[in-house]
């Protein structure tokens, strides 16, 4: 994820160029085809542009426009766009982006795995907590691993690519305590907030779709406790209630890349100070990491989407944004 994009730091202009070219070329051409057009139509852009900075997102507009009807080439988008931008305008203003993919856990159980088992699990920027529950999915690795929960296979079957570097983990983790932290957390029995989730899904990803009605389901008999706030004043108070008889993880991923880069600094003071383990799953260059650069390989993450994953402030691995694969690092 470019910080840049999602920070709003661009002029409307090349924020949706680099998303077109960066994000979503080879994952969504339908994202693709709209963002180019978006990015060289003054009409459509002085509509994006007359929203406030944070709110320009080609994520959060894009979904906003598809919940009001928003469908097929760039022509129909930009003619929904005009012709109901009062009504899109207004829940974009009312909304934010909450991606809650749960495929992500397979790209943390390999780390989540080589810690100190059971695990007490925070979230920050938690969503509707989907990633919160690693232990209730079942996974089927590249190298032909499948793991399930105890109680038995899950409805949600999540396949992830295993590039060099890395192993598949023999059990899922022992999870004893679990919480999580957002701004506006989603309430998994409020259709409306769980439509919201679908809308930010991209249109091609019906697999994606289809796993997060099932997560859905899942955590809706046992919802995650979720707690209202802001990440920085939020998790001393949160990690200080986890179990001491538990390993401590604080995770999150594509959440960095919101805040300003003072507050991502506050951020890494405050989980670097806390006991146990800390996992970031981040856009190159979101997280200001503690350790030496990364390895060179890890340069190459920004231009083709990839995350890296680091615990602790070490790169570990790149992993695609939306969980389908993950690689680990040269030296890991």
């Amino acid at each position: 994820m470019d910080p840049d994009i999602h920070r709003g730091q661009l002029s409307p202009s090349e924020v949706y160029r680099r998303f077109a070219r960066i994000e979503a070329r080879g994952s969504s051409s339908t994202y693709e085809e709209w963002s180019e057009g978006l990015s060289e139509d003054p009409a459509a852009l002085r509509l994006v542009a007359g929203l406030p900075r944070p709110k320009r997102q080609p994520n959060l507009v894009f979904a906003a426009a598809r919940l009001h009807g928003a469908a097929g080439s760039y022509a129909s988008f930009r003619g929904t766009l005009v012709e109901r931008w009062d009504a899109i305008r207004q829940t974009i203003m009312a909304r934010s982006t909450q991606t809650n993919e749960a495929a992500r856990c397979a790209v943390l159980l390999p780390f989540l795995a080589e810690l100190p088992q059971p695990i007490a699990l925070i979230e920050v920027g938690a969503s509707a907590g989907l990633c919160l529950l690693p232990d209730r999915f079942s996974y089927r690795y590249g190298d032909g691993a499948r793991l399930d929960p105890e109680e038995g296979p899950s409805e949600v079957v999540i396949e992830c690519g295993l590039g060099p570097g890395l192993t598949a983990p023999d059990a899922l983790p022992q999870v004893s305590w679990r919480a999580g932290i957002d701004l506006t957390p989603v309430d998994v029995r409020d259709q409306e907030a769980t439509d919201w989730l679908e809308a930010l899904i991209w249109p091609e990803h019906r697999d994606r779709r289809e796993r997060l009605r099932s997560a859905l389901d899942i955590a809706r008999r046992d919802p995650p406790r979720l707690v209202a706030g802001d990440l920085n004043e939020a998790l001393p108070a949160l990690a200080a209630e986890a179990p001491a008889d538990a390993t401590l993880v604080v995770f999150h991923t594509a959440v960095l890349a919101y805040l300003d880069p003072e507050d991502r600094s506050v951020f890494v003071g405050t989980v670097s100070s806390l006991p146990g383990h800390w996992i970031s799953n981040e856009g190159r260059g979101v997280v200001p990491l503690s350790c030496p650069g990364p390895p060179a390989a890890a340069d190459d993450a920004s231009a083709d989407g990839r995350f890296l994953v680091a615990v602790d402030g070490v790169p570990r691995a790149l992993a695609d944004p939306h969980g389908r694969s993950v690689t680990g690092l040269p030296g890991d």
